[in-house]
């Protein structure tokens, strides 16, 4: 302990549980130490808490600058590079999303050759179904598949 300071462990620890913060939060003016020091009940701490002498210093939390600079970076496509990336392709992006957008666009064509007479309505529910199945995994599958059933696609 250094000279000329004098310990004020038990009178921080009676603020800290009457402030309701930890002990490392807890400051005291040191030109008013002397009186913090006579201070040995709660009755008396409280009353220097309220003449302003002892307080609870701002919880510190970890800065988000750094985070908010690199997000927006990212939102605009920078640092996204190969270097960057680890895992799959399919870990990287959801997979749910990937089937909808997929059927989605597979339920569409085979709208649009329906409607234009080039498959008939069972060909176009059985082809339906087999998309909601997940069997064909693009665009180019389908036609693939509708090809090889003989059935000219463009």
């Amino acid at each position: 302990m250094m000279h000329g300071v004098s310990d004020l462990t038990p009178q921080k620890r009676l603020a800290a549980e009457i402030l309701k913060v930890g002990v490392s939060r807890v400051r005291i003016d040191p030109s008013k130490a002397g009186d913090v020091e006579t201070a040995l009940t709660k009755e008396d701490v409280r009353k220097l808490i309220e003449a302003g002498v002892i307080w609870a210093e701002q919880a510190k939390s970890n800065s988000r600058g750094r985070w908010r600079e690199l997000h927006e970076k990212r939102r605009r496509g920078h640092r996204r590079g190969y270097g960057r990336r680890k895992g799959s392709v399919d870990a990287r992006s959801d997979a749910d999303e990937m089937y909808v957008n997929t059927s989605r666009k597979l339920r569409r064509y085979l709208r649009w050759l329906r409607d234009r007479g080039v498959i008939d309505r069972k060909t176009y529910r059985s082809l339906y179904l087999r998309v909601k199945g997940g069997m064909f995994r693009s665009l180019s599958d389908l036609k693939r598949h509708l090809t090889d059933l003989g059935i000219k696609v463009r």
